[in-house]
């Protein structure tokens, strides 16, 4: 007689706590995955972009007249989750791990997002070719301002960027693969 009652006093305990659980705002599992999702799509827009300055870094004329502007990508961090810090100190404790965090009220960015694509300011290289079809008056051919070796780090940075943000991705599917597992057993 006692078991079934001592049964049905953790189901109900279970039940409040389950209750409590909705009410309160619960950390996102998979919140580094849309992270690195995000900061992946972007690395791989900076890329192309970067590409696209590499392919044209002898052409003298486009359609708007002039030589080809150098491109650059412009990263804004996305809004983050007011809720975020509020639920990262629920699930330590209160006990003092994010010392740094006391007192703050902004959320954490959940990730990155392209603001815009500009175009480089800097004005074109002029170089004396009299014969090339796109010469002025003067002789002088307008040249976009791209330096190769620049462009090549910015891939480079960007490569590596995007291939750490896959990591992060796949350490996390262990991480969760090993708490499904631990949560099974």
């Amino acid at each position: 007689m006692q078991q079934p009652l001592a049964r049905l006093s953790q189901e109900c305990s279970g039940y409040q706590r389950a209750k409590q659980n909705k009410e309160r705002k619960e950390m996102n599992l998979f919140g580094l995955m849309q992270t690195s999702g995000s900061a992946m799509e972007a690395e791989r827009m900076r890329a192309e972009v970067v590409a696209a300055n590499m392919a044209n870094a002898e052409t003298t004329r486009t359609e708007s007249g002039g030589p080809y502007r150098r491109q650059e990508v412009v990263f804004a961090a996305k809004p983050g989750d007011p809720h975020f810090l509020d639920s990262m100190s629920a699930a330590v404790g209160h006990s003092g791990l994010l010392p740094m965090t006391s007192g703050l009220s902004w959320g954490v960015a959940p990730g990155v997002e392209i603001a815009q694509v500009i175009q480089d300011p800097t004005p074109p290289l002029k170089r004396y070719d009299p014969g090339h079809p796109d010469a002025g008056p003067d002789g002088y051919v307008s040249y976009p301002d791209i330096n190769p070796v620049t462009e090549m780090v910015d891939l480079m940075g960007a490569t590596r960027a995007y291939g750490l943000n896959s990591s992060a991705v796949q350490a996390e599917k262990t991480m969760i693969s090993s708490a499904l597992s631990i949560a099974q057993s």
